[in-house]
């Protein structure tokens, strides 16, 4: 007979010095939940304290019967997405990703351009990076993420200004790792 235990619940705290990194899609994946990242992993910076939500939910359609009882469900999919804000409202690595490389110019002297416009967004490999009970190390990997969504930016004076954005996990099965044709993985989580 199983026992619960008190030590396998936790809350998901963040990495001391960054938790949400994106890098260009292609690049190596981390293959555990505690290897450095490589440099090519930019870190986008301080996340607003909602956290990361990660939406993993199959959908479907119910078939019923006369008399109303549900006879068969049929699959419609299963949406994969991740949900941020990042709060560094005046990091270059967080302009890029939400408006792209192209589109943000720093000059000699520091200054920053951002253009807004139609360009499609590209994916990116994202790692979220976690602190459980313990101090055991968590590591969400989604090898392909594409923002899909971006809420409304406030400025105001009793709140930070940053970018809430929703982001889809798409299958990416050209890693020679977890991700295969066989699983059509869209997210790999690593915990120490």
């Amino acid at each position: 007979m199983k026992k619960t235990n008190v030590n396998n619940v936790t809350a998901g705290k963040p990495k001391v010095g960054g938790a949400v990194y994106c890098a260009s899609l292609g690049t190596a994946l981390p293959t555990d939940a505690k290897a450095a990242l490589a440099d090519d992993y930019k870190c986008l910076g301080y996340i607003s304290s909602d956290g990361v939500t990660n939406s993993n939910s199959p959908d479907s359609d119910k078939v019923k019967a006369w008399g109303g009882d549900v006879v068969l469900e049929t699959s419609k999919g299963k949406e994969d997405t991740l949900k941020f804000k990042m709060i560094e409202y005046l990091n270059v690595e967080v302009l890029k990703f939400v408006y792209g490389e192209d589109n943000v110019k720093v000059s000699e002297a520091g200054a920053i351009t951002v253009v807004a416009n139609s360009t499609d967004t590209e994916a990116h490999v994202i790692v979220v990076d976690m602190v459980a009970r313990g101090g055991k190390a968590v590591r969400f990997i989604a090898p392909s993420a594409k923002i899909t969504k971006l809420e409304d930016i406030q400025y105001k004076d009793d709140d930070a200004v940053g970018y809430e954005v929703e982001m889809n996990c798409q299958p990416c099965n050209t890693y020679d790792s977890v991700f295969t044709e066989d699983n059509n993985a869209t997210h790999v989580v690593y915990i120490d």
